[in-house]
């Protein structure tokens, strides 16, 4: 490799995730310094100090939901919080977004059960193919007492965004279970393969010393 495009390369290697990661990050801080709105606007950090401050409502947001675990934890804020739902329950709209959107975070968020703990190959699109899924659990019994073999459901996110993807339920005995964390297995995707997960006991690949050795 000549020496000019090793050194381009090599400083793309660098800058990229430097880049990328400083975008994602302002966005995210971006989003949570929203939550100034719900202060009066004479105790705003901007009005007082004369200048932005940026991140100043990140923090908010976070005391935020931690006061709000530390209300809710208790007998008297369960019950607020059961007046809530049953508020938005009579709501028709609402009420199937919120409980679609709950039981999601309650399941992923959660200490207990299997969801998005195991990483497993599955045959998708086609029995000559494998594709990374992750395990979200077992089917109901109206869906199961329809099959003979044992089903697990399974989510197959695509590349290189894996929040998007689809839900299957497949033969358990079809599947293979990785020795990957979930963490691994998300870069792998949304890497597209390049950033292969990194072999028990070593490090992951260092991709700046593969381009200068090339």
């Amino acid at each position: 490799m000549p020496p000019l495009k090793k050194y381009f390369i090599t400083g793309l290697l660098i800058w990229i995730p430097l880049v990328i990661t400083a975008w994602v990050l302002t966005v995210i801080i971006g989003t949570m310094d929203q939550s100034l709105r719900l202060l009066p606007q004479a105790i705003h950090p901007e009005y007082l100090l004369g200048f932005h401050i940026p991140g100043a409502g990140t923090v908010l947001t976070l005391v935020i939901v931690f006061m709000t675990g530390l209300v809710t934890a208790n007998f008297i804020g369960q019950k607020l919080v059961r007046f809530w739902e049953a508020l938005l329950s009579r709501i028709p709209i609402v009420k199937s977004i919120y409980y679609s959107v709950k039981q999601v975070s309650d399941t992923l968020f959660s200490g207990s059960g299997d969801a998005f703990r195991k990483v497993l190959l599955v045959r998708y699109p086609h029995p000559e193919a494998w594709s990374v899924a992750f395990q979200t659990g077992t089917p109901t019994s109206d869906v199961s007492q329809h099959c003979d073999d044992d089903l697990v459901s399974v989510f197959i996110p695509t590349a290189p965004s894996p929040v998007n993807g689809f839900f299957f339920f497949v033969r358990k005995r079809d599947t293979v279970e990785l020795d990957m964390s979930v963490d691994d297995a998300l870069k792998y995707i949304v890497s597209m393969g390049v950033v292969a997960p990194p072999l028990s006991g070593k490090d992951s690949p260092n991709l700046i010393g593969r381009a200068q050795n090339e």
